[in-house]
């Protein structure tokens, strides 16, 4: 099965930085998975959190704050002091590194309440189209079904995966309506019937976050195509060897 380090390799380094994107690397992993938002003057940075002060020395809100602001910020000490120099990164440098790796990248467009959905969607691919990054090595994902509209629009060669909490009953329908080649899925509500049926509609399937092995091992069994995970967990055998295209 397919292992996709969790914003980078959380366990390892902090989540969303060019370090966890090297850990990555370290412990064999072809993908990683990172979170994008909007900064104050339309610049995509990496960041999970709505807010600055768990993962920086920062305070309020990221939307907040300007590039020039944010790239001052130390980002890494909250984690261990081995990271105190670590710097937030926009999505343009960390695209080219990851490309210098041969990783693949999965970008959740990270959305909050007051956040633009069509302006985040139009950003990140004006960084792809300005960079010279394999398509194929890419897969976009969101909570929100009409980011992945945008996206579809904008970069329709990029693939694209629906993310969900739970499964829901209408996947399928809403699968095919957003031109979807995945469903990224939180695991602990996953059952082995629901991974049969999406994986035999020809869909990938991904779960969200496993940092189990045994938890790996039996997703593996049901026919789950790649697991995000913040441990360098061994490869599971048993399922299928193949990303979303």
């Amino acid at each position: 099965m397919l292992l996709c380090g969790h914003r980078g390799l959380a366990s390892l380094a902090p989540e969303n930085t060019l370090s966890g994107l090297d850990a990555a690397h370290k412990q064999g992993l072809t993908w990683v998975e990172i979170d994008v938002q909007l900064t104050q003057d339309n610049q995509v940075v990496l960041f999970h959190d709505e807010r600055l002060h768990r993962c920086t020395n920062g305070r309020g809100l990221l939307r907040e704050h300007s590039w020039q602001q944010l790239s001052r910020l130390d980002a890494g000490r909250w984690f261990s002091a081995e990271f105190a120099s670590e710097r937030l990164v926009l999505l343009h440098d960390y695209l080219t590194h990851a490309a210098r790796l041969n990783i693949k990248v999965n970008i959740e467009l990270k959305l909050y309440p007051k956040d633009n959905a069509a302006n985040l969607s139009q950003q990140v691919s004006r960084v792809i189209s300005c960079g010279a990054f394999a398509h194929a090595n890419l897969l976009f994902s969101s909570f929100e079904p009409n980011s992945l509209v945008q996206m579809q629009r904008l970069q329709p060669t990029i693939a694209r995966a629906l993310l969900v909490e739970r499964i829901p009953t209408d996947w399928h329908a809403a699968l095919q309506r957003l031109d979807c080649a995945a469903l990224n899925c939180n695991h602990r509500h996953l059952t082995q019937a629901q991974a049969q049926a999406v994986n035999a509609a020809g869909y990938q399937l991904n779960c969200y976050t496993v940092n189990s092995q045994r938890q790996a091992d039996t997703l593996a069994s049901w026919g789950v195509n790649m697991i995000f995970t913040d441990k360098p967990l061994r490869q599971a055998p048993g399922a299928q060897h193949q990303a979303p295209s």
